[in-house]
């Protein structure tokens, strides 16, 4: 089997030959989230110590026996959890942290000096990069604007609809700019629905796209900013939960879609692992929809089949170059849940 590549510290040696060496830590967050096992795992892995944090108590997750210390968080959108977080990068001696919801990558994009100032580096792709593709009208417009071998869905604001009398054509897809997962996302297939949905009172910063029919493709994308490499692992998504999390996938590979992703990467200047999803319709056509900027819930199935996402997103921030993908194989992989004992009283 081959051996793990481990990641550098930059550190000096040791003065004494058999002083023990300092483990960097990682501090992830969200760890009952659907990526939490694949990180977690994949830093063990790797040789580096895992601080925990989440916003239930360690007894309600699996994942809390998992890491070398646990902390239970705040929510992410209360202000004592800026705070909470540099006390504990500073507590834990965290050089890296890796948030995995998008709640938290928004709170965390904006306190990347606090998190220097503490001596942690936030493993996100450049914060202008964040806000565009954490804003699906925003990222339209950017990719519009270029000339990229990207298809993307049209999209306008709600407002803007509205205003022009309703849209061209039914079914339509509504949802948050700024969502999370498929929270707020409304299907309207009817001019009855149409009517209800526009005469809501919470549609500041709803985006409307037609609908097209197809099946879900998400890539894990992991790119190095300093080589301009890029990796690229698609995956059909068979089966998911309601807020769109992949159970049941089929990786598999395609040079097209791989270059397409490369394009949009490079032109969005990211760093290190991120999802782009695509729908692909019944011509086998890829149709833009949206970038997660952080792991996907189901990046273990690309670190199965493909590719150390994990790993080498890491390295994309210590300043070491990514591994290559070598050639796999296509193959279907279902997620499993196992019931684990936290706590006996």
């Amino acid at each position: 089997m081959e051996k793990k590549a481990k990641v550098k510290t930059g550190r000096p040696a040791p003065a004494a030959a058999d002083a023990p060496a300092v483990v960097p830590t990682v501090l992830v967050t969200a760890i009952g989230s659907f990526a939490a096992d694949a990180v977690i795992g994949g830093l063990h892995a790797a040789g580096l110590r895992v601080a925990g944090c989440d916003i239930y108590p360690a007894e309600w997750l699996a994942l809390a026996g998992e890491v070398d210390s646990f902390h239970q968080a705040p929510l992410a959108r209360d202000a004592a959890y800026r705070d909470f977080i540099c006390k504990l990068v500073e507590d834990e001696g965290a050089r890296y942290v890796m948030p995995l919801t998008d709640v938290e990558v928004d709170v965390l994009n904006e306190q990347r000096e606090r998190l220097r100032e503490v001596g942690a580096v936030l493993c996100l792709s450049p914060e202008n990069t964040v806000r565009i593709c954490r804003d699906k009208m925003a990222l339209f417009d950017f990719i519009e604007s270029r000339a990229l071998p990207i298809r993307t869905i049209p999209t306008r604001r709600a407002r803007d609809v509205i205003d022009a009398g309703g849209p061209d054509a039914l079914p339509v897809i509504a949802k948050p700019a700024r969502g999370r997962s498929s929270e707020g996302l409304a299907k309207l297939d009817s001019g009855a629905d149409w009517e209800r949905f526009a005469s809501r009172e919470d549609l500041e910063g709803y985006v409307v796209q037609p609908m097209v029919k197809g099946h879900v493709c998400t890539v894990d994308v992991v790119r190095d900013p300093i080589s301009g490499a890029v990796v690229s692992v698609p995956r059909e998504e068979l089966l998911r939960t309601l807020n769109g999390a992949g159970t049941s996938v089929r990786v598999f590979a395609d040079a097209d879609l791989a270059s397409s992703c490369e394009a949009l990467a490079d032109a969005l200047g990211v760093c290190g692992c991120v999802n782009f999803e695509f729908i692909c319709d019944e011509q086998g056509v890829f149709h833009f929809v949206e970038c997660n900027p952080r792991f996907a819930g189901g990046v273990k199935f690309s670190c199965l089949a493909a590719y150390d996402c994990v790993l080498n997103h890491l390295r994309c921030f210590t300043g070491d170059p990514i591994e290559g993908l070598h050639p796999y194989r296509e193959r279907y992989i279902a997620r499993k849940y196992q019931e684990a004992t936290t706590r006996i009283l």
